[in-house]
C-alpha cells in the first residue's frame, strides 16, 4: 500500500497552488536539489511547433493564482508568447515523488514588478541583460565577452570577467526595455504523487479564467481523480 499523502483522500486541498507553494517551501528546506524552483517551461509559435526549456519560476501566487517568471522579451520564449499567449510549466522533484503541471494564458507583470525585480539581481545579472541578445546568433564567445565589456563601460561597472566574483557596484544599472517578467495564469493544475505498484496519486484541478483589464478573474476550481 502507498503511504497515505494529501492527495491520496477523498477531500483533495482547496487551492492548488498553495500546495505548490508548500511543496516549494518543502524541497528548498530539504534541499534535495540545487534549484528547487526551477522549471520547465514550454510554448508554441503561430504554426503550432513546441519549444521548452528549463527557468527559474520566481514567485508563485496561489490567490488568485499565476506563476512568474522573468526573461528577455526579444527571446525565442518571448516571441513565441507574443504570438501564442499560453504555455505549460512542469516542476518536478524526483527526491520527494512529486510533480506539479500547470496550464494557462501568460500575460506580461507590471512595469513596476520587473523593475522592482531586476534591482533585486546582482549587478553582473543586470549587466548580462543588457549585453545578451537572447537566442540570437551570436559570431564568437569574443563578441559576447566585447559586448559585456561595452555594457559595463556604458554604466561605470567593473567587467565581470576580470572583477572579482564578489566585487561591489553601487551604480545604477537600470532595467532595459526589452527584459521584464511574465504572469502564467493557472487554467489548470495537475498534482502528482508517486505510489506504490504505479498507483500514483494525480488530481487535476481546472477553473475558468475571465480577461479583466490584462488580468483575468478566476472562477472556483473544480477537481478531478485521474487515472496514474
Amino acid at each position: 500500500m502507498s503511504t497515505p499523502n494529501e492527495l491520496s483522500g477523498d477531500a483533495p486541498p482547496a487551492e492548488p497552488l498553495a500546495v505548490l507553494e508548500r511543496w516549494l517551501e518543502e524541497a528548498r528546506d530539504q534541499r534535495v536539489q540545487p534549484n528547487p524552483n526551477a522549471m520547465v517551461l514550454a510554448t508554441c509559435d503561430p504554426e503550432g511547433r513546441p519549444s521548452a526549456r528549463v527557468l527559474l519560476c520566481k514567485g508563485v501566487c496561489a490567490e488568485p493564482g499565476y506563476l512568474t517568471f522573468y526573461t528577455n522579451y526579444h527571446s525565442r520564449k518571448g516571441r513565441e508568447l507574443a504570438a501564442n499567449g499560453r504555455a505549460a510549466a512542469v516542476f518536478h522533484w524526483d527526491a520527494l515523488h512529486r510533480q506539479v503541471r500547470i496550464e494557462g494564458p501568460v500575460v506580461r507583470a507590471p512595469s513596476a514588478d520587473s523593475d522592482a525585480y531586476f534591482a533585486s539581481r546582482p549587478w553582473q545579472s543586470r549587466l548580462g541583460a543588457w549585453a545578451s541578445a537572447q537566442s540570437e546568433p551570436a559570431e564568437s564567445r569574443q563578441t559576447l565577452e566585447r559586448a559585456l565589456a561595452a555594457a559595463a563601460a556604458r554604466f561605470g561597472a567593473p567587467v565581470p570577467a576580470t572583477a572579482a566574483p564578489e566585487a561591489p557596484f553601487a551604480g545604477v544599472i537600470p532595467r532595459p526595455a526589452h527584459w521584464g517578467g511574465y504572469r502564467l495564469w493557472a487554467e489548470s493544475v495537475e498534482l502528482w504523487v508517486e505510489g506504490a505498484a504505479r498507483i500514483h496519486d494525480r488530481l487535476l484541478w481546472t477553473r475558468r479564467l475571465s480577461a479583466s483589464d490584462g488580468s483575468f478573474r478566476p472562477d472556483p476550481w473544480k477537481v478531478i481523480r485521474l487515472q496514474p
